[in-house]
């Protein structure tokens, strides 16, 4: 199937259901909540029924995105869920959504990503590598849809936009994304307003676990890899939660010589006890940090992704930095 013709498909099934079921990836960044919420009102200003999906264990949201507006989300499917039209935004494996709802064969179930090791696991794949992110493919789809960029639109498609660009810093930000966020700010968005939500409202805890992060940062005895981690100890001690984290490892990208960087923060509960989630981020453009990601069961793009791994500091630390070189050396 190729571009146009999924593009055609997604919209076609848009225009003919009635009710849907909207949902995206479990520990969701800016773009997942940003497409969510912007699909949301989208598929409501079409006049259309449309429920809005996250398992429990997602609904406390990192504070940078609780003043997004979510009224309605649900963390149970309702009972007409094998009816509705189930739709995957920022996705790019269902496993990272693990419900089981959402697996039942016979669905309807429409992939809408820009993950470029996405699985496919939609009856229709919207799958765009080279859009910014995914709030870039929903804003193509209301524009198709002829649907009017409302300021609540807007502002969701901007948190996508501006988070998953690295404030347009990233080597994913495309002329078409500086086009779409004239467009967004046109139809309402103040960017000064939504700088200081995401970036300029934080709790003491998270610099007190920067902090904490910054005093152990270790390098690959070549140079090429920066690492630091946090521990279950860390949150207890400053009052932090996981999603606390959130940049830390950005903190590591800034600095000259590695080619990458990584941060390993301590799992617990859930049965997750001796797991440790890896974030990983390219600072150039020599190693494609998904293909590390993926060969630990992970994903997520060239410049950022992650994983979970039971291995200690060390041995990782070792196996990135191999990893890198292979990657440098082909």
């Amino acid at each position: 199937m190729t571009l146009v013709t999924a593009f055609d498909e997604v919209i076609d099934e848009l225009r003919q259901a009635d009710r849907l079921l909207l949902t995206t990836h479990e520990n969701p960044d800016g773009d997942a909540l940003g497409s969510l919420l912007g699909m949301h009102h989208v598929l409501c200003e079409m006049g259309k029924d449309s429920v809005m999906f996250m398992s429990p264990k997602e609904m406390q949201l990192a504070p940078e995105y609780r003043h997004m507006d979510f009224d309605g989300l649900v963390s149970e499917p309702p009972p007409d869920v094998g009816q509705r039209t189930i739709v995957f935004l920022d996705c790019g494996n269902i496993d990272r959504m693990p419900v089981d709802f959402a697996q039942r064969p016979g669905l309807s179930l429409l992939n809408i990503d820009h993950h470029h090791d996405n699985t496919n696991f939609g009856t229709v794949n919207l799958i765009v590598p080279e859009a910014a992110c995914t709030a870039e493919i929903v804003f193509g789809i209301a524009k198709e849809l002829e649907v009017p960029i409302t300021p609540t639109i807007a502002d969701a498609l901007y948190v996508g936009l501006v988070t998953d660009t690295g404030r347009f810093m990233y080597e994913s930000t495309t002329p078409a994304a500086h086009r779409m966020a004239a467009e967004l700010i046109e139809a309402g968005v103040s960017t000064h307003d939504v700088y200081r939500r995401l970036y300029e409202s934080l709790p003491l805890a998270r610099l007190e676990l920067l902090g904490l992060a910054l005093s152990r940062v270790r390098r690959s005895p070549d140079g090429t890899v920066i690492l630091t981690h946090i521990t279950r100890e860390d949150f207890r001690h400053t009052g932090s939660d996981e999603s606390d984290s959130e940049g830390i490892v950005d903190h590591l990208r800034a600095i000259a010589g590695p080619v990458l960087a990584a941060l390993v923060r301590e799992l617990a509960g859930d049965g997750r006890e001796g797991l440790r989630k890896v974030s990983l981020r390219a600072t150039d453009g020599s190693v494609d940090v998904s293909r590390i990601a993926r060969s630990y069961g992970g994903g997520g793009h060239r410049q950022a992704a992650g994983f979970t791994t039971a291995l200690g500091l060390d041995e990782l630390l070792a196996r990135v930095r191999d990893e890198v070189a292979e990657q440098r050396r082909t």
